[in-house]
C-alpha cells in the first residue's frame, strides 16, 4: 500500500508560512502607505513678514512674548476660544 501522507508539500500550501511571512509583510505595506500619505499631505510652512508679523489669512492667534513660559498654552487656548470669522 502506498502512503500519500509522506509526499512533500509545496511551501506556499503550508499555513504557518503565511503567518510568518504575513506579519512582516503587512507592516511593510502599512509603512509604505503611511509614507505615501505623509508625502502627499505635507503641512504648509507659515512664513512671516520682515517685521515679524504673521501674514494675513494664516488664521493664527497673535504671537505672545517668547519669554513667557505659558505662551504656547495661552496661545492655543486663545485661538480655540475665538469665534470663526
Amino acid at each position: 500500500m502506498a502512503n500519500d501522507n509522506n509526499k512533500p508539500v509545496a511551501w506556499w500550501r503550508v499555513p504557518m508560512v503565511w503567518m510568518v511571512v504575513g506579519g512582516p509583510l503587512s507592516v511593510v505595506v502599512a509603512s509604505v502607505a503611511t509614507a505615501v500619505i505623509a508625502w502627499k499631505h505635507i503641512d504648509p510652512v507659515i512664513t512671516t513678514t520682515p517685521q515679524g508679523e504673521i501674514r494675513p489669512g494664516d488664521n493664527m492667534a497673535p504671537k505672545l512674548s517668547p519669554k513667557d513660559a505659558l505662551a504656547p498654552a495661552q496661545q492655543g487656548r486663545n485661538h480655540a476660544a475665538t469665534p470663526q470669522r
